[in-house]
């Protein structure tokens, strides 16, 4: 691997870093973990799903999502009901108030990501354009 690719890896590397401690900055008043943030997140975006579903897709260990799960449950932002067919499953689902919270969630982020892109030329935006559509390449060939 040439090294300018491995300088390029690394200076990607920390720059996401960074990034992401700026959005994690925006839930300052957050009540939930991120790692709780994130199940919500999938289920907003993917539906309702087993807890095995879940963690498949989360990237963890089963007996980890049931914690997650139990903690939303918890504090009412998931609901779980039997499965239709097979009674040793559950299937997990946001509640309106877990619904609502990762609204709010992604609002603050994109408000404060929005503010930032507007000060970025019409070319610099361009190239973070193709930029997420490189990094979305990079994660879809590494799942």
């Amino acid at each position: 691997m040439p090294s300018d690719v491995r300088a390029l890896a690394g200076d990607l590397s920390l720059a996401v870093v960074r990034l992401t401690r700026h959005l994690r900055g925006r839930r300052a008043e957050a009540q939930i973990s991120l790692t709780q943030l994130s199940a919500l997140a999938t289920l907003a975006r993917d539906g309702a799903m087993t807890p095995g579903n879940l963690a498949g897709k989360e990237r963890v260990q089963p007996p980890s999502m049931t914690r997650v799960i139990a903690s939303l449950a918890d504090l009412e932002l998931v609901q779980r009901r039997p499965h239709p067919t097979d009674g040793r499953q559950i299937i997990v689902s946001l509640s309106p108030a877990g619904r609502a919270l990762v609204a709010d969630e992604t609002h603050a982020r994109e408000a404060w990501m929005t503010e930032q892109l507007s000060n970025l030329s019409p070319e610099q935006l361009a190239v973070l354009d193709q930029a997420v559509a490189i990094m979305n390449q990079i994660i879809a060939g590494s799942e």
